[in-house]
């Protein structure tokens, strides 16, 4: 069974960083990507940046690129988002998923079947 458990979340000020941690387990091979998506109260999911675990190729959100960083530790199956500058409307739920396949055009949390429970990111002005 697919899992994904996330963490570090936190609450930090505007221009600060924190680095979220998912660890993945269930999956075999390396033809998969992971996402991380986030969600702010009262506004629709959106992707934020997506991982293939086989080639490593990476996609961003336009709102997050030069300030996040995705990235993949595959002998501990892990993916982090590394996030600096952190800004206000960066606030919200953040999940970590996954999905066999390709990360190219997968940019709606809809094509991913696995999901984390989540960790709350707060910035504060």
């Amino acid at each position: 069974q697919v899992q994904m458990v996330e963490s570090g979340g936190g609450s930090v000020q505007a221009g600060g960083s924190l680095r979220l941690s998912c660890a993945a387990s269930g999956y075999t091979g390396s033809n998969y990507c992971m996402g991380w998506f986030r969600q702010a109260p009262g506004k629709e999911r959106e992707g934020v940046a997506r991982i293939h675990i086989g080639y490593g190729s990476t996609y961003y959100a336009e709102a997050v690129k030069g300030r996040f960083t995705i990235s993949q530790d595959n002998a501990k199956s892990m993916v982090y988002l590394q996030m600096n500058s952190l800004k206000p409307e960066d606030t919200g739920m953040y999940y970590c998923a996954a999905r066999w396949g390709t990360c190219y055009g997968a940019y709606n949390g809809n094509v991913f079947p696995y999901w984390g429970q989540g960790t709350q990111v707060t910035v504060s002005s």
